[in-house]
């Protein structure tokens, strides 16, 4: 999946007035129904149907039942549209919908209700933006290092601040905390996502991806030249060990330990 779109391209004085509900103007016409709200909401669910590249004003009007003319009452045009697209799906937060390009990721015994209140929050942000990416894994095609801050991303951040401010740490590496496990989360996504897509795009499983290789890799393994991969059992490339919870796990472990130095008497 290649990067198609940029958050902050657009007119970023006027994405900002649209997200804190400070710059929708009066509509005017045939269609008083037409509501910013009701763009948006369609953009998203094309986004998720068919992905951003979809997503025009005019695909738009006519899914509305409204003319192109009439969208542009509400927003400047298709970069403003994704930048509010994007602070929609964000504000879902804990409420993530259900996701469809994998199952959700299961907790490990290990943390259970002991652990500290900070690394649940943390936790539970991971889980929930890996959940966001399954369900509208356009997101990924959309670079967001120039992050438009409405609303649905600043009311995130806060509810991650709270639960992650008393870890003993500075501003910044509070902020980096965030920047870190979203880094990890946006990468099990990408790889969950084009697993799918790839599958969808060949019309070929993965069982059947992995037999067609099997042959030559069987000889490969016999022959002595990779005794490390050749002794793995079978269940080390197995899919029913959840890496994303292993690794997540890992990350909080090695954060845990900092915090402890921190907050030690």
């Amino acid at each position: 999946m290649t990067t198609t779109e940029s958050s902050g391209s657009g007119d970023v004085s006027r994405s900002m007035e649209l997200l804190w509900g400070t710059g929708e103007r009066a509509t005017r016409g045939p269609k008083p129904g037409l509501t910013l709200d009701r763009i948006v909401t369609a953009a998203i669910e094309l986004a998720d149907a068919e992905g951003l590249v979809a997503v025009s004003m005019r695909r738009l009007s006519t899914e509305l039942g409204a003319g192109t003319m009439s969208l542009y009452r509400h927003v400047p045009g298709r970069a403003e549209l994704v930048d509010l697209m994007l602070d929609r799906v964000q504000g879902e937060g804990a409420q993530a919908p259900e996701p469809h390009a994998a199952e959700p990721a299961t907790v490990e015994p290990d943390t259970a209700d002991s652990a500290p209140g900070w690394r649940k929050t943390v936790e539970k942000a991971a889980r929930d933006e890996l959940a966001l990416y399954q369900a509208h894994p356009w997101l990924l095609s959309v670079n967001q290092t120039r992050p438009v801050l409405g609303p649905g991303a600043v009311g995130g951040m806060e509810s991650m601040l709270a639960g992650i401010k008393d870890t003993g740490l500075s501003d910044p590496e509070l902020i980096s905390v965030i920047i870190m496990v979203s880094g990890y989360v946006s990468g099990v996504a990408r790889t969950q996502v084009h697993a799918v897509e790839v599958q969808q795009a060949t019309g070929i499983s993965d069982d059947e991806f992995w037999r067609a290789q099997e042959p030559m890799l069987s000889t490969v393994m016999t022959s002595g030249r990779y005794p490390l991969m050749a002794a793995l059992s079978p269940e080390a490339f197995g899919p029913d060990f959840d890496h994303f919870e292993f690794g997540l796990q890992r990350l909080l472990d090695g954060l845990e330990v900092l915090v402890e130095q921190r907050t030690k008497p």
